[in-house]
């Protein structure tokens, strides 16, 4: 088992993210597979802390089911201080009983029957979003022209952002996550976000629709199981991890499967939902797009991995690595379309995984499958060695010059 005292200083320590090489920008960074291999967990600097990183498929999993692993990992001056308090809860950033209480007001718009109800609506944005592409004509930027925007209408979709404000609603997310935005341009963005939302909850008070925040506001709000200030906040979460995410993952997705013309043509060509699903999760197992953020707090001491991990010390789930363990599946440097990937830590895993999965898959099968049926002769408008992708917590591109 290994100690704290086997490793050396901090400052000799690799910093989170770890950029991966220009040559092969969709593949985890290479210094991954000698941390699966080590003894113990590797040491790294996340948000200039020292945190310990699981790299190990099996120990993620096992890690993020451990009680002994909190999620509650926010500072304090972030949180409420008493029940009456104005400051919002973050749900996925407390641990259960309160954690499940506060997921389970929101489960219901994200089941599968409910996300698949939204599949038409979703295929609507995505036929006017390429329909205006076609329309500029080549080259377009796959990523303002179609990634960015898609997810974000359909974030406000869910949420019951009515047709009048949807410009607003579009503008505020985009620019909060456009990589050209400085800290105070997106600090702003966000901050007029949440003011919007809480516009929005009181709205729905006294007009409620067939939507996310109209539920949020007639069943728990009014009976006193939830403040304003948390449902407007559950809002700002689902645009933050929703919009982004997705927007992500359509565009690294494009490269991946420009790059394997013989599965993006087949995908052009079929009717078979399984084998678009299928491809779906094997993107996000191959590209598994969430550097970081799945962090968590120990609250005792015990061993994970080999490793003793002390009271207070920061674990990271190092996904990337774990979606790329080769005691998870065969040749995970592999793009393999026909591969069966169920159990893929793409989403998470454990009672905090990602809410909207349901929702994120069929926005991605829809996207990818449109864009194969209608844009059959879809190539990179640059050299791939020109792409510009971006080392976040969550990984992305910048820009995707496309042609057709």
């Amino acid at each position: 088992m290994s100690t704290i005292s086997d490793l050396s200083s901090d400052t000799d320590l690799p910093v989170i993210p770890v950029a991966r090489a220009a040559r092969c920008p969709l593949r985890p960074p290479a210094e991954f597979v000698e941390w699966r291999k080590q003894p113990g967990l590797q040491r790294a600097i996340y948000h200039g802390e020292p945190a310990w990183v699981v790299s190990r498929y099996q120990d993620i999993r096992e890690a993020l089911l451990d009680p002994r692993l909190s999620a509650d990992t926010i500072p304090a001056s972030l949180k409420p201080e008493s029940p009456d308090s104005t400051v919002p809860v973050m749900f996925a950033r407390v641990d259960d009983p309160e954690h499940n209480r506060l997921r389970r007001m929101l489960t219901r718009d994200f089941t599968f029957r409910r996300c698949e109800r939204m599949r038409p609506q979703i295929q609507e944005l995505v036929d006017q979003h390429i329909d205006q592409m076609i329309s500029s004509g080549p080259p377009a930027d796959l990523v303002d022209d179609f990634a960015l925007p898609v997810p974000s209408l359909v974030i406000a979709l869910l949420l019951g952002v009515p047709p009048q404000d949807l410009e607003l609603f579009q503008h505020n997310s985009t620019v909060g996550l456009q990589t050209t935005t400085t800290n105070e341009q997106r600090a702003q963005a966000f901050g007029e976000m949440y003011s919007y939302i809480q516009e929005l909850v009181n709205r729905r008070e006294h007009d409620p629709g067939d939507d996310l925040i109209s539920r949020l506001v007639t069943d728990y709000v009014l009976t006193g199981q939830l403040t304003r200030e948390t449902a407007a906040m559950d809002g700002v979460v689902m645009m933050l991890a929703g919009h982004e995410t997705s927007a992500n993952m359509i565009s690294l997705g494009t490269v991946a499967l420009l790059e394997h013309p013989d599965v993006f043509k087949r995908l052009g060509e079929t009717d078979d939902p399984a084998f678009v699903a299928n491809i779906v999760e094997e993107l996000m197992r191959y590209l598994s797009i969430v550097h970081s953020q799945v962090d968590r707090v120990a609250t005792e001491d015990f061993e994970l991995g080999g490793q003793l991990i002390h009271a207070g010390d920061m674990v990271l789930m190092n996904i990337p690595a774990g979606n790329w363990d080769a005691e998870f599946v065969d040749n995970p440097d592999v793009f393999d379309a026909d591969r069966n990937t169920r159990g893929h830590l793409g989403f998470g895993y454990g009672v905090h995984q990602c809410i909207g999965q349901n929702l994120a898959r069929v926005e991605m099968q829809v996207a990818f499958a449109t864009l194969a049926k209608r844009l059959p002769g879809l190539r990179l408008a640059v050299a791939p060695d020109a792409l510009k992708f971006k080392d976040a917590d969550i990984y992305g591109m910048t820009e995707l010059p496309v042609t057709w």
